[in-house]
């Protein structure tokens, strides 16, 4: 008897940047750089926070959406940092942002949609697409410095485009698209029945200059979705919390999904969540801002190339002159060098690698001198 699956998920591949970590883990002795996990843990005060609530016998069934406290917390923080007005009822409290790109894509996606997504991108965006029964759309950017080309952008518009995924600070890259960018990006939607999803994580991870996000053209509001996340700045990768931020009509579609999905956010974390956006990330910036600047200048210094990033923490490495493509250069540098970097064309972008930088500095300063060392031997 022949059991047949949903033939999306018989398709889609498991993600390739674990498979390249547990490889790293695997060998012995390597220094894998492959995890977008900073080092350091969650903050004191958060943690009590979550302590008093279980205390409080905070275990109970939470609203579908977050609980009214922690709702207006995410409203007032937005409003005061970014300047973005959404009120607790344009809100959902996720199980982590990847929860909340599924919900965005499941609430806006019919079969045959097109979603845009300029690449190197996350490679979950390719694969949440594919399971929605939607046609991922590459966008590539890496000839023009990571920034979107508008006319490139306008090709790839066709009736069938439904969604548009804009990254910034940009995994893997750490670039931030720029006002002119954006501009454009928004000339071309604005008239257009395309839903944007900004999948803003790293954006309290800016180092420097200006920076803007697509949620900020509030004429296209019926439209954005903004996806945000727990993990990065609070080191809480593990609590696995985020936040939708939508108008409400559509807020009112997401929580469908939301709600049949996972029912809610866990009940006792959600002081945490509150004490978290309390929390000055000011310091954790500064370490992140140290570590590139680091590395940065190791890697310009020896030969590599690459971009200055401008936020988040990785390094995304031109290697396309060694003649080989990204997977081979991967599992060679592994094996001469026991050093961990994850293969381009998991972001879709062959020809480079991605280097995580948010390790120790003495984990960073020995895998630097390694990569040095096969350099000079290559």
């Amino acid at each position: 008897m022949e059991l047949i699956i949903n033939s999306a998920a018989q398709k889609e591949q498991l993600s390739g940047i674990r498979e390249f970590t547990y490889l790293v883990r695997s060998t012995p002795g390597a220094i894998g750089f492959t995890l977008g996990e900073p080092d350091l843990n969650t903050p004191d005060a958060v943690k009590e926070a979550a302590k008093a609530a279980l205390d409080d016998n905070d275990t109970h069934y939470p609203p579908g959406n977050g609980y009214p406290y922690t709702l207006e917390a995410i409203s007032a923080y937005e409003a005061r940092e970014h300047g973005l007005c959404y009120s607790p009822d344009e809100i959902i409290l996720t199980d982590g942002a990847t929860e909340g790109l599924f919900v965005s894509l499941a609430t806006v996606l019919n079969p045959g949609d097109e979603v845009i997504i300029p690449t190197p991108a996350f490679g979950l965006y390719e694969s949440l697409v594919r399971l929605q029964r939607g046609v991922p759309v590459a966008l590539p950017t890496e000839h023009d410095r990571f920034q979107i080309d508008p006319a490139a952008l306008e090709r790839a518009i066709t009736p069938r485009t439904k969604a548009v995924i804009l990254t910034s600070p940009n995994n893997p890259t750490g670039c931030i698209y720029t006002k002119a960018t954006l501009d454009a990006v928004h000339e071309a939607l604005r008239d257009k029945p395309i839903f944007v999803i900004c999948d803003d994580v790293y954006r309290s991870l800016v180092y420097s200059g200006e920076y803007h996000s697509f949620s900020e053209y509030q004429d296209m509001r019926d439209r954005i979705i903004v996806v945000q996340s727990f993990s990065k700045p609070y080191a809480m990768t593990g609590w696995r919390l985020g936040y939708l931020l939508a108008d409400a009509p559509l807020r009112e579609r997401l929580q469908v999904f939301h709600q049949y999905c996972v029912t809610s956010a866990p009940s006792f974390v959600q002081r945490a969540c509150v004490q978290a956006l309390e929390t000055d990330v000011a310091p954790v910036r500064a370490i992140f801002k140290r570590r590139r600047d680091y590395v940065y200048g190791r890697l310009t210094a020896m030969g590599w190339k690459v971009q200055e990033p401008e936020g988040a923490f990785y390094m995304f490495i031109d290697v396309s002159g060694f003649g080989l493509d990204s997977r081979s250069f991967c599992k060679k540098l592994l094996a001469e060098a026991g050093v961990g970097l994850i293969p381009g064309i998991f972001f879709g972008t062959e020809g480079y690698v991605r280097m995580s930088y948010c390790y120790s500095d003495e984990e960073l300063k020995e895998g630097l001198d390694r990569m040095e060392r096969f350099l000079k031997n290559a």
